[in-house]
């Protein structure tokens, strides 16, 4: 039988990566002007409450999805801010 916090982290690294492209995208290019910031801060408010709720029921691979998730989008935010003090 599988252990089901095997598919938790599956997901979790499956969910989590699909951040990536904007952040080296925007990393790469230096530009952030398509990137909504309403966007980003919304769903950053949203995995920080899913992480203090995975922190709850102490589900690992939620805490590390969240933690990971929260790291990237702050990532792009920062990266967002950053562009629109530059130009």
């Amino acid at each position: 039988m599988i252990d089901i916090e095997i598919i938790g982290f599956i997901a979790a690294i499956l969910t989590t990566s699909a951040y990536l492209p904007q952040a080296f995208k925007i990393w790469r290019t230096k530009n952030a002007e398509s990137v909504s910031l309403s966007m980003y801060s919304v769903m950053f408010l949203g995995i920080f409450l899913w992480l203090v709720y995975s922190i709850y029921l102490k589900r690992p691979s939620m805490i590390f999805a969240n933690v990971i998730t929260i790291i990237i989008i702050s990532t792009i935010i920062f990266l967002k801010i950053k562009s629109k003090k530059n130009s």
